[in-house]
């Protein structure tokens, strides 16, 4: 029971190209802004669609790949945890941010696949 206790699964589409970068280090790290939609019917009857937005942030292989296969609208599934974090901007002021820490990706398809994994 204890991997359950900070587990976060999604499926969903990537808003935009993954955003790769390097570290001082050499460490290849991604950051990825993936959309979940729920639709449901309202009070009336009348479709309604929710999009959360989530911002996926992969490390080392999973950042590799993010790069090599990964565009814009890509349909994917992401397993890993929620990993909240404090920064300073650059006016001084105290920003607080809450991200998925991945540790697998799954590449479901879709128009925004690069190539089809093996």
């Amino acid at each position: 029971m204890y991997t359950l206790k900070n587990k976060v699964q999604l499926i969903g589409n990537l808003g935009m190209d993954p955003d790769v970068r390097t570290t001082g280090s050499g460490k290849k790290w991604a950051r990825l802004n993936m959309a979940t939609s729920d639709n449901y019917r309202n009070a009336k009857g009348d479709k309604v669609t929710e999009t959360q937005w989530h911002t996926i942030v992969a490390w080392g292989k999973n950042a590799e790949l993010a790069e090599k296969y990964l565009l814009k609208g890509s349909n994917l599934a992401v397993e890993g945890k929620l990993v909240s974090r404090a920064f300073t901007d650059k006016s001084g002021s105290k920003k607080y941010i809450t991200e998925i820490q991945v540790n697998e990706i799954l590449l479901l398809g879709g128009k925004g696949s690069k190539k089809t994994l093996v």
